[in-house]
């Protein structure tokens, strides 16, 4: 019988086994995967009922108004000639009403901008909340 001669050698084992830490990392996976849909908390809300006589009827969208300058400063308020005070009024109107419309300031591409600011400063004056411009788009 041939004995081989094992030599020993004082070295250190420098790779890392990786088998057993991927094998624990597996099984806590599938632990979490079983486990987080127990641990959430089912909270159960009771909403409040509505006791309602009448039947409830949808509003119409509120339509936004319109106020357009031409280039020499004339004004249309929905598309009828005004004037500045007629305006005011028209706005006045408009702006005690529950929920109050939009204006919308159309101008022409050659009106000057301080009647624009002019319009702008009117409507806010009469407590108008939401305001808005229109343009066209730009073709290419």
């Amino acid at each position: 019988m041939a004995f081989a001669q094992i030599q020993e050698q004082n070295t250190t084992l420098s790779d890392i086994n990786i088998t057993p830490l991927v094998d624990v990392m597996l099984v806590l996976l599938i632990i979490f995967m079983v486990a987080a849909p127990l641990a959430s908390p089912k909270v159960k809300v009771i909403l409040p009922e509505v006791n309602r006589e009448e039947p409830f009827v949808d509003e119409p969208p509120m339509r936004a108004v319109t106020v357009a300058v031409t280039e020499d400063g004339r004004l249309f308020f929905n598309d009828e000639p005004v004037t500045q005070q007629m305006l005011e009024s028209w706005l006045s109107v408009e702006a005690q009403k529950k929920p109050q419309p939009d204006v919308n300031i159309r101008g022409d591409k050659t009106t000057r901008y301080r009647h624009i600011n002019e319009i702008i400063n009117i409507v806010q004056a009469h407590g108008m909340r939401k305001v808005g411009f229109i343009s066209t788009q730009q073709r290419n």
